[in-house]
């Protein structure tokens, strides 16, 4: 028999983390006919999740939604016309459940876990079969579970435009050491390209270069860092591909980094807002694309893991791993920058 109730926790109000409410007995919705139940075993938070409740997310969320857009599971049931899925496959939820293949549509945007439709953190979930992926087989739960934004973030900034995809002698400039950023450095390196990444710890440069940055900058040491990214190119051409995750108070500097016919994907503002910011002109000094992205679609995705897979790539996951009751003390060990990586949450055995 199927459960009838899950302990699942919810976001009421935009008051901060005290937003969070933890229920016992949540109920869980009715399979229609091409839905899959997921006990989902692991989930990882993302920037997003922590200002959702701070009301300072700027896409489409609604209140009482069930947070968490990343998570892995096996499948307990599926729907009579469910032929994506069988009971007992190990899956991934997708971030837009909407988003199929080729650009975001305005419908697709809609359809985020976790803003919009309810999300990953709760013992069991209803989903549409075209929302979901197989798990890499190489990967953990908790491996598995950081794949749906950060990871799929990364592969779209690097493969999404296909007339600028990655390719092997590029050079990727990566920001901090996110999820997102963490990513990106993986599946720069397993593609062939060399890594430029910034951050301000001594500490964490050293885990960087373990993990394949071919050069890293202290950007408190080097406040000019995208003009030593450049200098740190063949023929200080400039860097193809910038990873843009701190938004308007690095933007200037990944402008100085870029190549002619770079890309510079912007994915986040974790550096918070600033008055001093370049121009759309800049995109014109610099002769480079500037492109903003929200995630990726299944297609994307599902490539992604098939690379995950041959190349056996493990994501980086914090040591620190929190219960499903720990969630609060989840947001403020992240809200805090106490995890390097994913910042990964047991949700069930």
């Amino acid at each position: 028999m199927a459960p009838a109730t899950t302990k699942a926790w919810i976001v009421q109000g935009q008051n901060g983390f005290d937003s969070l409410k933890f229920n016992e007995k949540a109920q869980i919705p009715e399979m229609g006919d091409q839905d899959v139940l997921v006990k989902i075993h692991a989930a990882s938070l993302n920037y997003r999740d922590l200002i959702i409740p701070k009301g300072k997310y700027p896409f489409p969320m609604k209140d009482n939604i069930v947070p968490g857009s990343d998570g892995a599971g096996t499948v307990e049931s599926v729907g009579k016309h469910v032929t994506r899925f069988k009971p007992g496959d190990k899956v991934v939820t997708l971030f837009n459940q909407a988003h199929i293949a080729g650009s975001l549509d305005a419908a697709a945007l809609g359809t985020g876990l976790g803003g919009v439709l309810d999300g990953t953190l709760r013992e069991y979930g209803v989903f549409s079969e075209q929302g979901l992926v197989h798990a890499p087989s190489n990967l953990s739960m908790l491996e598995a579970s950081t794949l749906s934004c950060a990871a799929l973030t990364a592969w779209n900034a690097l493969y999404g435009l296909e007339s600028r995809a990655l390719k092997p002698g590029h050079t990727v400039l990566t920001q901090g050491t996110g999820g997102v950023s963490i990513f990106a450095l993986q599946f720069a390196k397993a593609a062939g390209a060399r890594v430029i990444a910034t951050t301000s710890s001594v500490k964490k440069a050293k885990i960087l270069k373990k993990y394949g940055a071919d050069h890293v900058i202290n950007y408190k040491d080097t406040p000019n860092w995208g003009e030593e990214a450049a200098k740190l190119t063949p023929g200080g051409a400039g860097v193809e591909h910038v990873v843009e995750v701190g938004g308007p108070t690095t933007m200037a500097q990944s402008l100085k980094a870029v190549a002619i016919d770079g890309v510079i994907s912007i994915i986040g503002f974790v550096g918070g807002f600033g008055k001093d910011q370049p121009t759309f002109l800049d995109c014109l000094n610099n002769i480079c694309t500037v492109r903003g992205i929200l995630v990726g679609s299944r297609l994307q995705m599902e490539d992604m893991n098939r690379a995950i897979e041959a190349n056996d790539i493990h994501p980086i996951v914090d040591e620190k791993v929190f219960e499903l009751k720990e969630l609060k003390d989840a947001y403020q060990y992240m809200w805090d920058q106490k995890h390097f990586g994913k910042l990964t949450v047991k949700v069930a055995e």
